[in-house]
């Protein structure tokens, strides 16, 4: 087995997706849902570059007036789904992803909060806010808008602070307009700052892993989440071939960071993130993952309900996105979910272990056997027997969780509990 198979922030992924056919209307889809408790994604598609490693839904630049026509849409969507929802439902949280949000003119985010608080109904400056960024973007006007909305939470994507490593990732920036970039974040009084590094870059070593992160360091981020680098379809960096031993390099590099980010005050949430030990302002509210609906609005945003995962078609290769974009902003009926997967009890289950267990304080067996009525020894045997015979549990009567070492094999972790009817529809999604 190997440790780094797929990095898994949903169950079931995208590609597992398909057209609904018929398309069942929204309101019929949230009817008897619970809905005190939502999270909203708003998914803006836009990036002036793109990455060598990136494979997100975005397209590059953006011709005269699609911004407008994409805004516009968003509000059509946003208008009918809310129509879809109860009258008292309640967010609470919120996150402005990409793509780059901070692509949009410091006018047109305005209006993205506009038409979130006025057509959603959220209160932005009451509900934890989530924007991602990159440092182009962040500029003192588009931060200014942002921290008068309520922004809690700015993320921004740096994956190195060594000009030649940003290069080898084909990520063209220098650090001298990262360090402006995080002045000028620092200045607007954002609670709380994530920085995102990335491990694995081709000429990368223990040395200048470590400088990047003490440069992260410097700026004491109240987060910074490490990624390890992925080389996948459609992507610039596939082109390129990668060293015979990455999966140890990235290992090992993993391990270093780790722990060098533990001896300087930080406590680690996931193989992915660490939060300083010191913060305390609030980013994910009362929301949780595994129980509580999530609304996306655009076309790259996901979905979910107790018994439907739902978005709009994915693609990476540049053509195919520009595709669906036009095709988002010239649709007019936003009330019918278009491609999903249907979530049944079992499906439910995994999602529910595979959402806690990537968590580094895991799940509480009580609370999974008063959900479920069974234990997760019971429903998932043979992993969970697979996980400790590699070490990969903790030693915890009352929690299900995973070790060390099986937190740096999260990336083999997830994908071994996707059932086979997803890997089915995974395999059998044609990359585009």
């Amino acid at each position: 087995m190997r440790p780094y198979q797929s990095y898994v922030y949903a169950y079931p992924h995208k590609t597992a997706y398909r057209p609904l056919a018929p398309r069942p209307p929204l309101r019929e889809l949230w009817a008897g849902e619970p809905q005190d408790a939502l999270s909203l994604y708003l998914h803006i598609p836009f990036c002036e570059v793109r990455c060598g490693f990136c494979n997100l839904f975005t397209r590059i630049g953006s011709p005269d007036g699609l911004t407008t026509a994409y805004l516009d849409a968003l509000e059509r969507q946003a208008v009918a789904v809310r129509a879809a929802l109860d009258e008292g439902a309640r967010f609470a949280v919120a996150a402005f992803g990409g793509g780059t949000p901070t692509y949009l003119t410091a006018r047109e985010l305005e209006r993205l909060c506009d038409l979130t608080e006025q057509r959603m109904g959220v209160d932005l400056r009451a509900v934890p806010l989530s924007v991602e960024a990159s440092p182009d973007t962040a500029t003192a006007d588009r931060l200014e808008v942002l921290a008068d909305r309520g922004t809690t939470r700015l993320s921004l994507g740096v994956q190195s602070f060594l000009d030649e490593e940003a290069k080898s990732a084909v990520r063209p920036q220098k650090r001298g307009a990262v360090e402006a970039a995080l002045g000028r974040i620092r200045a607007a009084g954002f609670p709380v700052l994530n920085i995102d590094l990335i491990y694995g870059i081709d000429g990368q070593t223990g040395v200048s892993w470590l400088r990047s992160l003490d440069a992260a360091l410097a700026w004491r981020p109240e987060e910074l989440y490490l990624y390890p680098l992925y080389v996948r379809p459609l992507t610039g960096l596939a082109r390129r071939s990668t060293p015979q031993d990455w999966d140890a390099q990235r290992l090992a590099l993993y391990r270093s960071g780790r722990d060098h980010l533990l001896a300087n005050g930080y406590r680690q949430v996931s193989m992915r993130m660490f939060r300083r030990a010191d913060a305390t302002a609030e980013v994910a509210g009362e929301y949780s993952c595994q129980t509580d609906g999530m609304v996306g609005l655009g076309c790259g945003a996901r979905s979910y309900t107790a018994g439907l995962h739902y978005s709009f078609d994915y693609a990476v290769n540049a053509t195919e996105v520009r595709g669906i974009i036009d095709d988002y902003v010239a649709t007019t009926d936003f009330g019918h979910a278009e491609r999903g997967w249907p979530m049944d009890r079992d499906e439910a289950r995994r999602r529910h272990l595979l959402q806690s267990l990537l968590q580094a304080d895991g799940l509480e067996l009580a609370d999974y056997r008063r959900r479920f009525d069974s234990t997760p020894a019971e429903d998932f045997p043979a992993e969970l027997t697979g996980f400790a015979e590699r070490g990969w549990l903790a030693d915890d009567p009352g929690r299900l969780a995973l070790s060390a070492e099986g937190l740096a094999w999260s990336d083999a972790v997830g994908p071994a509990l996707f059932s086979a009817a997803v890997r089915d529809r995974m395999a059998g999604h044609q990359a585009r």
